[in-house]
């Protein structure tokens, strides 16, 4: 056939290194990657080998969009802790901004030569994380800042984020297909965190997290003789909180999960998830299964279920609070201190908030953001603020926010869960999704209760999965099942499931 190729004349890529452009590309890459090994050493040789694999990863990014919002989970487990291995990474944080900056610039280039359908994003909770970050922005005015540096650094983690990452979840997670790709993302991070930190306990810390607990590590995380594990997180704060967090998650969905395999994976993420809460040796953590779990009972609406759940929160109540079974246990001692309210460490966290409460006062937009905490002396060392620890992520926003910006945020919080718990209890018909949506909402519940206690709610990965979650609780009736599909059987499975 004419014009067709002949397969005998095509020429292989070892064929066309003959040609004089293509060797002299091939000859030119080898000096410079040499020249730039010799100049800066092994790290460029590493960055060298990456190129490949970020081309490859560009590609299926511009593909599927979705793998940027995906992958973008996935780094904020690891981000936080890669500074521990390459010291002087302080612009970590900005491969997030990247990728998401990225996600977007793909979604619309995918849709190039057709108009992108913004509609699915178009809702009630991507106005709310535009009114947050609204404030934040406005925040730059703030007569008590008195740094852009610390405004930019805090503002992506407090608001950038969650504006950035809810339209996308709205847009591209629109099947429960793609939710679970979710859910087994989640997971496997988290199995993975306690592996690392089962290795800590069990082979010990590597020598770059040792060098981190010699440079000042250790004073929080070296007590009495025992590690608090951190796995590949910023702290045992973050990572006790963020296990808990995906084992009540995963036991209230691996409960409703019908396919043994899906069972097996959920109950081995709870499992291990659990082993880590106890192993990060974090007490305010214990809060997030205790006030998540309660909260799942109230949405089962099952009376039988209700009284044993809060029969079986009561007994582990009691159990800290009024015995002194397994105190030779460091992980259980330290957890039982939770319940104390004589504890020395909480009556400090009041002394700090009642000198917060008289320095706020008198400033109702807060002293700035990313002034407020021992992490503000890196800006200003002497000012009052970056002189008493906020302790908690409340008290954070508090403090670099004021009371306007505390309230707006509690009710930005506090109007999620309460308009996903009406569509969890009485508009989605789908039971399955029914018990993925109520896993969400105790998860989150749990987190802002734990959240008095540590800056957790706004710490990577447990901030991602927060805003991640957000989106897809409020969009849950587009994931439902359809109205016209017969009721018979939803209802029999609901039967299964719920009762």
């Amino acid at each position: 056939m004419e014009g067709s190729a002949n397969l005998f004349e095509i020429k292989t890529g070892s064929e066309r290194l003959k040609l004089p452009q293509y060797l002299v590309i091939l000859i030119s890459t080898v000096l410079f990657s040499a020249w730039m090994i010799s100049e800066n050493g092994i790290v460029a040789g590493i960055g060298l080998m990456t190129i490949p694999f970020v081309l490859f990863y560009l590609t299926l990014l511009f593909r599927k969009p979705i793998v940027g919002l995906y992958s973008s989970i996935g780094l904020g487990f690891f981000l936080l802790g890669l500074p521990r291995y390459v010291p002087g990474l302080s612009t970590i944080g900005m491969a997030m901004d990247a990728i998401l900056v990225l996600t977007y610039i793909a979604l619309i280039s995918n849709k190039f030569y057709e108009k992108v359908d913004w509609k699915p994003a178009n809702r009630d909770v991507t106005l709310l994380a535009a009114i947050w970050f609204g404030y934040a922005v406005l925040q730059v005015v703030n007569p008590e800042a008195h740094s852009m540096e610390a405004w930019l650094a805090g503002m992506r983690g407090i608001a950038l984020y969650m504006m950035l990452i809810i339209p996308l979840v709205l847009i591209l997670i629109n099947s429960t297909k793609k939710l679970d790709y979710f859910l087994y993302l989640w997971g496997t991070l988290s199995i993975f965190a306690s592996l690392k930190g089962i290795m800590q306990i069990t082979i010990g810390v590597d020598r770059w997290e040792q060098a981190w607990l010699d440079n000042g590590g250790a004073v929080t995380h070296i007590l009495f003789g025992k590690l608090r594990v951190f796995s590949f997180f910023t702290d045992a704060a973050n990572f006790g909180a963020n296990q808990a967090y995906s084992a009540l998650v995963a036991t209230i969905i691996g409960n409703a999960e019908k396919d043994w395999r899906k069972k097996i994976f959920y109950f081995t993420v709870a499992l291990l998830g659990f082993y880590g809460l106890l192993a990060s040796g974090t007490r305010g953590a214990i809060s997030v299964p205790l006030a998540g779990f309660m909260a799942y009972f109230i949405l089962k609406k099952n009376k039988l279920v209700m009284i044993s759940g809060f029969i079986l929160l009561t007994v582990v109540f009691v159990f800290f609070k009024f015995t002194t079974i397994g105190q030779a246990n460091p992980q259980i001692s330290r957890m039982r201190s939770a319940f104390d309210p004589n504890d020395p460490s909480l009556q400090v966290r009041f002394e700090n908030q009642k000198k917060l409460s008289t320095y706020l006062a008198s400033r109702p937009f807060g002293g700035g953001i990313g002034l407020g905490g021992v992490k503000a002396k890196r800006y200003l060392p002497n000012a009052f603020l970056s002189q008493v620890p906020t302790d908690s992520w409340f008290v954070l926003i508090w403090a670099e926010q004021g009371i306007v910006g505390l309230l707006l945020h509690l009710f930005i919080l506090f109007y999620v869960l309460i308009k996903s718990s009406y569509l969890i209890v009485f508009r989605i018909r789908d039971p399955i999704l029914k018990m993925k949506m109520a896993a969400l909402a105790s998860g989150m519940f749990g987190i802002i209760v734990a959240s008095y206690g540590n800056e957790i709610l706004g710490t990577m990965p447990t901030s991602l999965l927060i805003y991640t979650s957000m989106a897809l609780m409020l969009n849950a009736k587009s994931l439902d099942i359809s109205p016209s599909e017969p009721l018979k059987s939803i209802q029999i499975q609901s039967n299964i499931v719920l009762k």
